[in-house]
């Protein structure tokens, strides 16, 4: 299952990469497909919309185990884009 979900993630990588992002398989479970947004992706206001229209979307079509795709959120990651995020309005403020 990993190989067929890879196989289908390379070939979308390109257009993800193209915009400094990434993506990360990290589990498959009873159908669900676990995934990583990385770099520009992972704090990007479209990723809902790359993830649903897109990724998503190639994986249930592709592969007919996969009922559904989850993103696994770094909280971490989050929470330091957001501190950068606030951080760069208030400078930009003052």
């Amino acid at each position: 299952m990993k190989e067929k979900i890879e196989n289908v993630l390379n070939r979308l990588r390109p257009y993800l990469l193209n915009d400094g992002g990434d993506i990360e398989f990290i589990d498959y479970k009873d159908g669900i497909c676990y995934l990583k947004f990385l770099g520009h992706c992972a704090n990007c206001s479209m990723m809902n919309v790359t993830l649903n229209d897109g990724i998503k979307e190639a994986l249930i079509n592709e592969i007919p185990e996969i009922t559904d795709v989850e993103l696994i959120n770094d909280e971490l990651n989050t929470l330091e884009n957001e501190i950068n995020f606030f951080d760069v309005n208030i400078d930009d403020d003052f």
